[in-house]
């Protein structure tokens, strides 16, 4: 997962989606968010559990524990892998687990003709509701922000679900698997069950070309996800341990298939298309 995703939607139109019966105890805007372009270590929304209900916090993406600040740049991930068993984020599992809200991320691919030069695509639920990160924070009480303040989302193997077009994927969760992580009283064995099994499938996202804007921190706005025409576009190809299942016939329709054309979405467990 590349480290860019958009939340522009309001925090009630989240809650609704993630139709949650704990209580919010803490006011939130309930405006659009219009973040189209979240970069690590700004602060963006975050739901977590807290003492009587679910707290909306403006959290730092990007966390590191007290023993490592200032070594290198905040770590923005926590791999699905080792989260639940490494050392680095052991003081924020399980009891750190919190939602970030999203309409969508992005991802870089190198043209296979020029690997310096790299197409930014955008995926999001084929439906277009929002989507759950599951993620681990470490939020302190206070008025202002804590400098200890973080959060890390928690990526996949593109291959456990979704397979797009990098190595790695977010931990997007349904409605109901998001109720659960985010409930205080899921017992630790589910919490890491759905870490190792729990992420979408490939059906429910699709994905598209976007302008190159993205890549300056600084760009927002509504075009940033906007779908953009381009002939030179670089192809998407299926992870290695797919690639090597597909067929001569399939291989030789994609080398020539105009993505621009076509939303294509390939599952590992039987190669179909979706156009």
């Amino acid at each position: 997962m590349c480290g860019r995703y958009s939340i522009y939607e309001s925090m009630d139109d989240y809650l609704r989606q993630l139709a949650l019966d704990l209580v919010v105890i803490n006011g939130y805007d309930h405006e659009r968010i219009n973040r189209y372009n979240v970069a690590p270590s700004t602060r963006v929304e975050l739901r977590r559990p807290v003492p009587g209900g679910l707290s909306v916090d403006r959290v730092k993406w990007g966390w590191s524990p007290f023993w490592a600040k200032g070594k290198r740049p905040d770590p923005i991930n926590a791999r699905a892998e080792t989260v639940m068993t490494g050392k680095f984020f052991k003081s924020l599992w399980p009891n750190g687990r919190a939602l970030a809200p999203a309409n969508g991320w992005f991802e870089w691919i190198p043209d296979p003709a020029d690997p310096k030069r790299k197409q930014p695509y955008y995926i999001q639920a084929a439906d277009q509701a929002p989507l759950f990160f599951a993620a681990l924070a470490e939020v302190h009480a206070g008025i202002g922000p804590d400098e200890r303040d973080g959060f890390v989302i928690i990526t996949a193997a593109a291959d456990q679900g979704l397979v797009d077009i990098h190595n790695r994927m977010p931990l997007v969760l349904s409605p109901e698997l998001a109720r659960e992580w985010i409930n205080p009283d899921t017992l630790i064995e589910r919490t890491s069950k759905i870490v190792t099994a729990g992420c979408r499938q490939a059906s429910d996202f699709k994905w598209h070309a976007v302008s190159k804007k993205v890549g300056n921190v600084r760009k927002q706005g509504e075009d940033l996800v906007r779908e953009v025409t381009d002939g030179r576009l670089p192809p998407l190809r299926c992870p290695r341990t797919c690639r090597r299942l597909w067929s001569r016939e399939i291989r030789g329709r994609m080398k020539h298939a105009n993505l621009n054309s076509i939303k294509l979405i390939t599952t590992c467990a039987d190669h179909s298309e979706q156009n």
